[in-house]
């Protein structure tokens, strides 16, 4: 468990748990799912030693739920918010682009496996407490930021600016896990780019069909926990616009306003950019399959074509291959000649017929 003291000039990190509260600034308690599995009991008392503050026994059952959904809640005493995150720990394959005949097949790992994990949000009036999964690089990168601050001298506009209250810093680390939603849009993109062009080709049969389908599936994953995010955060900007109510408070409550706002701007565009990829990826199957009704109906087109242009041939030969002793033109020099002329005559006329009526227009 790490403890930070934030205040508005610095950010130093306690080697050891406080006995209270710091006079001015907040604390961030940073502490992973395995570190309170040891001792559930013991961790809620130490936290409560620290901040005067008891976690009820349904949220803390929430706090180690690795399956719950993103959601927020609040009592009198602190704010809850659950927000899954996307794990990091899959990595997006390097396509060759000297095998371009083979790059269709290959699937992001990160959209094929859209692997996420629940980071908790305890917010008091002067602690936040995360609670995440051990390695959570956006943990370790705000870690990073935050400890650049180590004095008014060293405050710069390279640094920014350090958060003033507990509930903006929970929000600059949602901002931070909401962007590695979008940066999936480029990949996502360009392997939808990727299996549209595959699908319409109309020289090789697309037969990555599963591979298809688990992506359909990703973006309809990702569609539902965009809209978990969105809700929970939606909640959270509800509960924030009914508790601050004073008037000395409205301009933290407007800074918050902004701030989430923002964020819950970031999840629309995710949520928006998936359901695009899943329109997309639809619509390029039913092209494919409309291209391929097409190609059908021009085989049929020129078989039935074909068909017609020898019926008649077909009757005469039949006509003149019955055996009567005495037929037109059978014992005839010129019969064979003439009855050959007769149907290339037909077969000239029947072209131009099915000219007319645009049965052989070219595409």
């Amino acid at each position: 468990m790490d403890i930070f003291h934030i205040t508005d000039h610095q950010a130093t990190e306690f080697g050891a748990v406080p006995s209270g509260l710091p006079a001015e600034g907040f604390l961030w308690i940073d502490v992973t799912r395995e570190e309170i599995a040891v001792n559930v009991e013991a961790w809620r008392d130490v936290i409560e030693h620290m901040t005067g503050v008891a976690i009820y026994d349904l949220h803390l059952a929430d706090i180690m739920n690795l399956t719950h959904p993103s959601y927020f809640d609040s009592t009198n005493d602190y704010e809850m918010v659950v927000f899954r995150k996307l794990e990091m720990s899959a990595k997006t394959p390097e396509i060759d682009s000297a095998n371009k005949a083979d790059s269709i097949k290959i699937i992001p790992s990160i959209l094929s496996k859209l692997l996420t994990q629940p980071v908790t949000f305890v917010v008091m009036d002067r602690v936040v407490i995360t609670v995440h999964a051990p390695g959570s690089k956006t943990i370790q990168a705000a870690r990073v930021k935050l400890l650049e601050h180590r004095g008014k001298e060293n405050i710069s506009s390279r640094h920014g600016r350090l958060p003033v209250s507990p509930q903006e810093w929970m929000l600059r680390l949602l901002n931070a896990m909401v962007d590695q939603y979008l940066d999936l849009r480029q990949p996502l993109t360009m392997q939808i780019d990727r299996w549209q062009r595959a699908l319409l080709n109309p020289s090789r049969p697309f037969k990555d069909w599963i591979a298809l389908l688990d992506a359909r599936i990703a973006l309809r994953k990702l569609d539902h926990l965009c809209e978990e995010q969105h809700d929970a955060l939606l909640e959270l900007r509800d509960h924030i616009i009914d508790t601050y109510r004073t008037s000395e408070d409205s301009r933290d409550k407007d800074l918050l306003l902004v701030r989430i706002n923002d964020v819950i701007e970031h999840i629309s565009r995710v949520l928006g950019n998936a359901r695009r990829l899943e329109s997309s990826l639809e619509s390029a199957v039913q092209i494919h399959f409309s291209a391929m009704s097409h190609r059908t109906s021009e085989i049929m087109r020129t078989l039935t074509v074909i068909t017609a242009l020898f019926m008649p041939l077909t009757l005469i030969t039949g006509i003149f291959g019955m055996n009567f002793d005495a037929m037109p033109l059978l014992k005839e020099k010129t019969g064979f000649w003439l009855t050959m002329g007769f149907m290339a005559l037909i077969v000239v006329g029947l072209l131009a017929f099915f000219r007319r009526k645009r049965y052989l227009e070219g595409q």
